[in-house]
């Protein structure tokens, strides 16, 4: 095929950052299929783990504009590779945690820290730099889609030697596939070598950091997609979170969680494929409100009912289309307002606010199911802010087109 040609390049460096994403997402999915076996044995609370997986997005959201930054600076290789290290050193101490300080500094500030250098907006990045504009947004979903492959395997791995040994094997289970990661982030890190990417006429590629993230502060259309993304990250991470612990307390079969999420990962493959050519046809922004719209639907089909295994597996597919096609959409669109050179910080300033999103959906799930026993008021609110987020986006996208960028001095 043509593309496959005039990709082959770079080849190596485009499936580098994908198994770095794969392996780095699909381990960090998996986290809620130790939540209650750890919980019981270590005497926390669902409160308790909410909070360090909350503190983990946290961490993550507050400082990915700060690794887009230095990654300009010092190379993404350095940055990604001191990412894989780090996700390793936090997977050990989470595994030999005895308590809450094991928990949260291992799961929670240190995988936190790991996945701001390896994650969706530096791989997703590394994959700009490296192909042609005309490629790019297919180029982008393609690796989104093969990063949610690493839970495919990360899913029935972590369940089946949580069921057989105990949650501390299934943790190092999970540390065994993030081994991986390192080779894959210095092979990636070849996306150094590449000759800087060649502005576009009127992009702020040329602006200092400062002046660079005060433009994109300025932006409107950028605005209204950062406010639209933290309700994304609050019903993700709400469902990876507690999904698990929900189908527990239904009596469903604890294989039942692994399958979901492994749902998940397959029809996140052709959902990120498919709005990775779609962003390439239509406006991107627009996609983004449609895909909260549909997401929310089915969240509020899903928990109206109590939950069977075929309802299950049919949600889960049908959120795992929905899943992570926002990453090239949004990738795309900060390159189209701002430009490549200062992506990856750009993108990360976007995150953020998903990840303070992520936060309050997994922290305030643990809360409202402690305070309440169930997860009804949560849903609800999630399904509420979702279409709310949704048709703002389409609406704004469909009144106010992105302006062209115009040229910022240095």
């Amino acid at each position: 095929m043509a593309i496959l040609k005039e990709l082959r390049p770079v080849m190596p460096i485009l499936i580098g950052a994908s198994v770095m994403l794969s392996l780095g997402m699909g381990v960090r999915q998996s986290f809620g299929l130790v939540m209650q076996p750890l919980t019981r044995d270590i005497a926390l609370t669902v409160s308790d783990f909410a909070l360090a997986m909350s503190v983990q997005n946290l961490a993550w959201g507050f400082l990915q504009p700060v690794a887009g930054a230095l990654a300009v600076r010092w190379g993404f290789r350095s940055i990604m590779t001191a990412g894989a290290a780090l996700y390793v050193a936090g997977l050990a101490l989470f595994a030999m945690a005895g308590g809450m300080t094991g928990v949260m500094l291992g799961g929670g500030v240190l995988i936190g820290v790991a996945l701001a250098c390896t994650a969706s907006a530096i791989s997703l990045a590394v994959g700009a730099r490296s192909v042609p504009a005309k490629r790019r947004s297919l180029v982008l979903g393609a690796i989104t889609a093969t990063g949610s492959l690493g839970a495919l395997l990360s899913a029935p791995l972590g369940q089946l030697l949580t069921t057989e040994h105990g949650w501390r094997a299934g943790l190092l289970g999970f540390l065994a596939l993030v081994v991986f990661m390192l080779p894959a982030a210095w092979i990636a890190g070849r996306v150094d070598r590449l000759s800087p990417p060649t502005p576009a006429t009127g992009d702020i590629s040329a602006a200092s950091p400062r002046v660079a993230l005060a433009a994109a502060l300025r932006n409107p259309s950028f605005l209204v997609m950062t406010a639209a993304y933290f309700v994304c990250g609050m019903q993700l991470l709400f469902i990876t979170t507690h999904l698990p612990s929900y189908l527990a307390i239904c009596g469903m079969d604890p294989s039942l969680s692994a399958g979901a999420l492994g749902a998940i990962a397959l029809f996140n493959v052709f959902g990120s494929l498919f709005f990775g050519w779609a962003g390439g046809h239509w406006s991107k922004l627009g996609l983004l409100g449609g895909i909260y719209i549909a997401r929310s639907i089915v969240l509020a089909c899903y928990f109206v009912m109590p939950p069977t295994p075929a309802s299950t597996l049919v949600f889960a597919s049908a959120m795992g289309f929905l899943w992570l096609g926002v990453g090239p959409l949004v990738a795309g669109s900060v390159v189209e307002m701002f430009g490549l050179r200062w992506q990856a910080m750009i993108q990360g300033v976007a995150f953020m606010s998903h990840q303070v999103g992520s936060f309050v959906g997994a922290l305030g799930g643990g809360l409202l199911f402690d305070a309440l026993g169930s997860y009804d008021l949560a849903w609800r609110l999630g399904v509420a802010m979702g279409l709310t987020a949704g048709i703002v986006q389409v609406a704004f996208a469909l009144m106010r087109p992105p302006p062209a960028p115009r040229p910022i001095a240095a």
